[in-house]
This record gives structure tokens, sequence and C-alpha cells, in this order.
């Protein structure tokens, strides 16, 4: 829904901050502007200080103010920072991170709407304005993470957005996270009209998993539990059994089952299920197929099975999910 006065956001950079998130962040509400004729959002980039502040690329950007000022007028603020605790960020000093995250709070408690991206998550869960939340956060040290916030819903999704919170894993997340933010204030038309400047071939729904571990959780992980994934990947329509797997793969079903238990906390023929229904979920969203075809594309040998499966999943029928719930 539009409204008169633009809708004032402010970035909060952090010292190794992710140039490309932010940019995916911000650049959608410039667009949006663009496309619609009018100055739907103000944009301004905030720091400790008015030093330049130094990204993750070892490249500076120069912030417009300083944060912490109460007087500020906020309608939303984006915290954008590295993938480490605030406590043991290398940038801002002690006093200073306590100053900041005393005026998150302040921020909060004032109505203002908070996000974070990769590592401003950890900043919003120790400023305590997450508390009740759902709150998607990076698979690294998101153990960690949810041990210490147990009042914090963790979410391995892409992103989430959650009344007057939302949150993101960063990199390109950001930027879907920033679009469905405009299709809701805005309008689902202009929403897809970013996108498509930005020459996206759709905006990702936010339920959909950052499936991040095989790129970043499991960078260091044998060879072969990357190997059997990529297996079953592509045999969706046909899925092998365990055993079968890990004859191709030249390992005992028993070793394969300890590779998946350690990495991925999960057993291979759950993980493969779990695969395959997110496919069946993206089908069932994005084409026309008959929902009896999706079943068997996705290695499912009948509708009841599929639809047992799905709901037992996702808590809804392939159908309702067809029909938007």
């Amino acid at each position: 829904m539009s409204r008169d006065v633009p809708r004032r956001v402010g970035f909060l950079l952090l010292p190794g901050f992710s140039l490309l998130a932010q940019a995916c962040a911000i650049e959608p509400l410039i667009v949006a502007n663009r496309l619609a004729g009018g100055r739907l959002y103000a944009a301004t980039t905030l720091a400790v200080n008015t030093a330049p502040v130094v990204s993750v690329s070892e490249l500076a950007l120069t912030p417009d103010a300083a944060a912490g000022s109460d007087e500020q007028p906020l309608d939303a603020v984006i915290v954008c920072a590295p993938l480490v605790d605030p406590a043991s960020d290398a940038g801002p000093t002690s006093s200073q991170i306590a100053s900041l995250l005393a005026w998150l709070a302040r921020l909060a408690q004032r109505g203002v709407a908070l996000g974070g991206i990769a590592g401003g998550t950890r900043w919003l869960a120790q400023a305590g304005v997450l508390e009740g939340y759902r709150a998607s956060i990076p698979y690294a040290g998101s153990e960690t993470f949810a041990r210490r916030h147990p009042a914090i819903r963790v979410s391995h999704q892409l992103f989430e957005i959650d009344r007057d919170r939302f949150t993101c894993g960063g990199g390109t997340a950001a930027m879907d996270m920033m679009m469905t933010l405009i299709g809701q204030q805005h309008g689902d038309a202009l929403a897809r009209r970013v996108s498509e400047h930005f020459v996206c071939e759709r905006i990702r729904m936010a339920d959909e998993p950052q499936q991040v571990p095989l790129q970043s959780g499991l960078g260091q992980a044998p060879t072969g539990l990357l190997d059997a994934v990529a297996l079953m990947e592509a045999n969706i329509e046909e899925p092998l059994t365990t055993h079968e797997l890990s004859a191709h793969l030249g390992m005992s079903r028993r070793q394969l089952e300890r590779l998946f238990k350690k990495h991925l906390q999960a057993v291979p023929s759950r993980f493969y299920l779990n695969l395959r229904l997110q496919r069946a979920r993206r089908a069932l969203r994005e084409t026309d197929s008959p929902v009896g075809d999706i079943a068997l594309a996705h290695g499912f040998s009948s509708g009841a099975h599929f639809s047992t499966a799905y709901r037992h999943r996702f808590g809804i029928s392939p159908r309702d999910e067809r029909l938007g719930g």
C-alpha cells in the first residue's frame, strides 16, 4: 500500500559487511522509486561514525550519517554485518557496540521495523529485539546461535518476514526479501517490474531453503557426501535406494549414513525425501502440471503417497498448495 511520505530506510553498515548483500537490499528500493515515478523509499546509510566503512571485499562506503540518534526519522533499519557475533567484531569498540545495541532496542520500542542481513541477525538478537520472532540465520554457527537465543525461532529459510522483523542469510537472498517487502507495501505488480529490471526469472519465496550447507557448511566435508547429494539431485524422478547410492559411491551404507548424520543431521532417505518434496513444491507453485504428474516426476508412486508425504512435511495438501493455501 502506497503512502504520501516516502518510507525512510536506514542501512546500518558494520565493518566486514557484504557489499553484494547491501547492494541487493538497497537497489530494489531505488529502482522501485524510478519505476513508480515517485519517491516511495528514502534510503540512507549509517555507521558507528561518518568514517568510511570497509566491506569484506576491502572496498569502503562512506555513510550518510552516524547511527544512534533518537532524532533520526526512520521507518526501518536494516543491519548489514559479517557473520560474527557483535562482541567478537574487530571493528567497533565495546562501548560502541553497547551504544548501537541500545539504540536498536530503542528503535524497536518506538515501533521502527528492524531487519538483519547475514550477521545482522546476530546484532538484532544481541539487542534483544528478536525474542518471539522467526529469524533466518546462515547455517554457519546456527546451532550455537539457537542455544544462546532459545526465545528466537531460528530458521534456515531463504528469508523470514515476521511482522515488523525481516531477516535473511545474506547474498542475493537480500534482493528476494526486499522485493517481497516492496510487493507487500506497494503491490505485486511493482515488485514483478523490479524483478524484471534485475533480469530475475522470479522472486524466490521466503520458505525456500537457503541451500547453503553444501556450499559453505559442507565446504570442507568429504567428497563422498557431496557426490551423494549430486546423485540424489540427478535422480529425482526415479529415486535411488540408500543401498544403491552407497554402491554407486563405493562405500558401505553405514559409512554413508554416518556422513549424513555428521554433516546434515539426517539419514540419507529423509534428506532425499525432503529434497524431492521441495522440488515438487516449486513445481506446484510455478507450473500448471497436474498434481498427479508432479507426483510421478518427483519419485512418488501414487498421488496418495505424495499427498501424505507432502502434508507431513508442509502441513498442507498438494492441491491446497496449488490453490494458495
